[in-house]
């Protein structure tokens, strides 16, 4: 009876031993405390103990012989996967009220329809959204279009994973989130900088594919239609001066080239690393979108040396300190440069995708704190609009918040802390008066000058 309702939820049970889905091996056996064991691993425990053992002896010792299973406590009861299936992407559901709009892979949205879309949650990185548009809407065309009879030739489409290189706090992990939610496809988001070689301690490369399939409900194949997102990726680069084994350095990179490239990997179920204990599932990375991203700290300085190797005489010359102000140097990046920074070519030829953002201005942070659909001060008007009080900042305050944020140097982090800091006698204040139905913040509030403008209920 709970083999057939497995099955109408689209999941199936695995052998207990040797970790293969019913739809591998055939009917399971059940035994008690819901443990599932296939034929083959039944007829080879018997044959395993009657080897070992005289006739005489079962005789002897009748009911003592016991296999250890999953259900004695000794072992986890393992989950359960869902099988691959041939389906049709299904159309998205329509959105409730409160919700956002979900676009349709089926009805893959053009480049521009993408853009315009992030434009409603990222000021700025102009560029990085146009290519990011661009390298995502034709690696779904792709995916999408691939099993058709009229594409079957022998041009084979590959990958367009993307490297983003960018300043820390200029929005690469929130532009891959925001992506990800908009195409309400499964994303994986992982540090570069737990991953090791394998048989050391840390994650193996695959663990970042079991993240994926875990945000994918364990389904295999939405899954492999899914995103994952390896920040930090700079922290991988090859070390300088060294004579023993880079176990995270080149040689996390020399995993992740299977990965990439596309290939059919063996990725633990409900777990970080392999072991007997957890079952394996077969997940292909041909389809799966990879996006690569980090701060790459002193890039610039190759760039700049790269630029100004020319003499500093003569009419091709450069002077030395050309580039030194120069705020889109990211941007003139070339894969010379990062074989440079310490990444190997064979990892950089499979990230044939490579952009640059740009660092935030002073006018950038002014616009993230009001136009996107969840900005900061949104999110708090929100929050006091519960208690039936209006929030409202004025324009001096506004610019007064960036130019705090450009001193910390984090980025946009440093917004989030900065109105924290000053809104929390506000929100502490505000639940003991009932009367207060309007406050204001002012510059002179930013700087510890004065007080925000308090203004009284009309009763």
């Amino acid at each position: 009876m709970e083999n057939e309702e497995n099955k109408k939820d689209g999941y199936e049970n695995c052998c207990a031993m040797c970790r293969r889905p019913e739809s591998v091996v055939g009917k399971l056996m059940k035994l008690p405390q819901n443990i599932y064991l296939c034929e083959d691993c039944l007829q080879r425990s018997f044959d395993m103990v009657s080897s070992t053992m005289k006739p005489e002896d079962f005789d002897q010792f009748p009911g003592n012989i016991r296999i250890v299973l999953p259900g004695d406590g000794l072992m986890p009861n393992q989950p359960q996967i869902k099988p691959k299936k041939k389906a049709v992407p299904k159309a998205t559901e329509e959105p409730q009220d409160g919700e956002e709009a979900k676009m349709d892979i089926a009805k893959l949205p053009a480049p521009h329809e993408i853009k315009a879309r992030l434009d409603e949650y990222v000021v700025g990185q102009e560029q990085a959204k146009k290519v990011i548009s661009v390298a995502v809407y034709n690696h779904y065309k792709r995916v999408k279009n691939q099993n058709l009879p009229q594409y079957q030739d022998d041009v084979v489409i590959e990958k367009s994973n993307m490297l983003m290189i960018g300043p820390t706090g200029c929005g690469k992990t929130y532009l891959v989130q925001t992506l990800a939610r908009l195409l309400n496809v499964p994303l994986a988001i992982t540090d570069a900088t737990s991953l090791t070689e394998a048989g050391y301690i840390g994650d193996d490369v695959e663990s970042v594919l079991s993240k994926l399939l875990q945000n994918a409900d364990n389904d295999v194949e939405r899954a492999e239609h899914g995103i994952v997102f390896i920040d930090e990726i700079d922290k991988i680069a090859k070390k300088k001066n060294t004579n023993s084994r880079d176990v995270s350095g080149e040689s996390v990179q020399q995993g992740l080239l299977k990965l990439l490239e596309g290939a059919d990997v063996e990725v633990p179920v409900g777990a970080t690393s392999k072991n007997a204990m957890v079952p394996m599932t077969t997940v292909n990375t041909k389809n799966i979108l990879f996006i690569c991203g980090g701060a790459f700290p002193d890039l610039e300085n190759i760039i700049k040396q790269r630029l100004t190797k020319s003499s500093a005489m003569g009419f091709n010359s450069e002077l030395k300190d050309a580039y030194d102000k120069d705020p889109d140097l990211l941007s003139k990046v070339t894969v010379e440069d990062l074989r440079e920074y310490g990444m190997i070519p064979e990892f950089l030829g499979r990230l044939p995708v490579i952009f640059a953002l740009q660092g935030l201005t002073k006018e950038s942070l002014m616009r993230i704190l009001v136009e996107p659909k969840n900005a900061i001060t949104r999110q708090y008007e929100k929050l006091l609009a519960m208690d039936e009080v209006r929030l409202f900042f004025e324009e001096g305050a506004i610019a007064r918040i960036a130019e705090k944020a450009m001193e910390k140097s984090t980025g946009a982090r440093a917004l989030r802390s900065i109105i924290e800091e000053f809104m929390l006698d506000i929100m502490y204040e505000i639940p003991k008066d009932s009367s207060i139905g309007t406050v204001t913040i002012t510059a002179d509030y930013i700087d510890h000058k004065g007080a925000p403008l308090i203004e009284l209920r009309n009763k």
